[in-house]
């Protein structure tokens, strides 16, 4: 099976996001890939709420979903929506952080809600308070498919072992960590999280990013280390995106997740101990 990482750099304008990662998707079709995958916040990325306010949608009415499910069944291919910024009817206002599995139907069949948030001073002048404008999901999922079943989880979640191997321990073969991580962590963390989810695990570990200088029309841009990465169940690297846009093709063998976990069976091995 051929996947398709797209790696691009969102502006905070959900149409013209749709309109170029489009573009990508059906360019990936062209290429053969079947399981096609966008990064976090695909719709938006923006860090003002009141820009956010004017532009999200509840899930049921948004434009970029629906257009992503049309493409689907369109091209008869896989997507995973790595994640949309969505508006909820939360009391508090918070949006969600909402990953998606759409078939080649262009039904949608797992969602799945960012369970860690971002709450973290990289640098004096670098800090990020995610839980203010998103919510919290408290649900893991998995998505079983043609090609293999896949363990959704969203960019500040990789550093949280036990959310993967709880998805692999579920049938996961597949983890999805699409994110929009920043350059400073990104750098110094995000191959090496990736590798380990990946050895830990026996799965592969498929990760579009968002990368650069974000446009915003509003209040301050963002920028995002890129290097969408494919890992195998061996934890080696298969395809690196760069810091670039761009599409990373990779092929993904069913079978080197069952060598992998035959080699080291650690996913059987756990044992209940005391403490500390």
């Amino acid at each position: 099976m051929l996947a398709a990482l797209i790696q691009t750099t969102s502006s905070d304008d959900p149409r013209e996001n749709l309109a170029r990662i489009s573009a990508r998707i059906r360019e990936a079709a062209n290429d053969g890939a079947s399981f096609i995958l966008t990064p976090e916040v695909s719709n938006c990325l923006s860090l003002s709420r009141e820009h956010q306010d004017a532009v999200l949608q509840h899930e049921a009415h948004d434009l970029t979903l629906a257009g992503y499910q049309k493409l689907a069944a369109e091209l008869s291919v896989w997507l995973s929506i790595g994640s949309l910024a969505l508006k909820t009817d939360d009391a508090d206002g918070r949006y969600a952080n909402r990953s998606f599995v759409i078939d080649p139907t262009g039904a949608v069949t797992t969602r799945y809600d960012k369970i860690h948030m971002f709450d973290v001073d990289v640098t004096k002048d670098e800090t990020y308070r995610e839980s203010d404008g998103y919510r919290p999901g408290t649900r893991a999922a998995i998505a079983p498919t043609p090609f293999g079943t896949l363990g959704l989880s969203i960019c500040y979640d990789v550093r949280f072992a036990y959310l993967y191997r709880a998805l692999a321990q579920a049938g996961a073969e597949i983890l999805l960590v699409p994110a929009a991580f920043s350059p400073v962590t990104g750098k110094a963390h995000w191959e090496s999280l990736l590798r380990a989810r990946a050895i830990e695990t026996g799965c592969y570990v498929l990760a579009a990013a968002q990368t650069g200088t974000h446009r915003a029309s509003v209040g301050k841009q963002r920028k995002t280390h890129g290097h969408s990465l494919a890992i195998s169940p061996w934890g080696e690297v298969l395809a690196d995106g760069g810091p670039e846009e761009g599409t990373v093709l990779v092929e993904i063998d069913h079978a080197e997740v069952a060598q992998a976990r035959r080699k080291i069976a650690a996913l059987g091995h756990d044992r209940n101990f005391e403490g500390p």
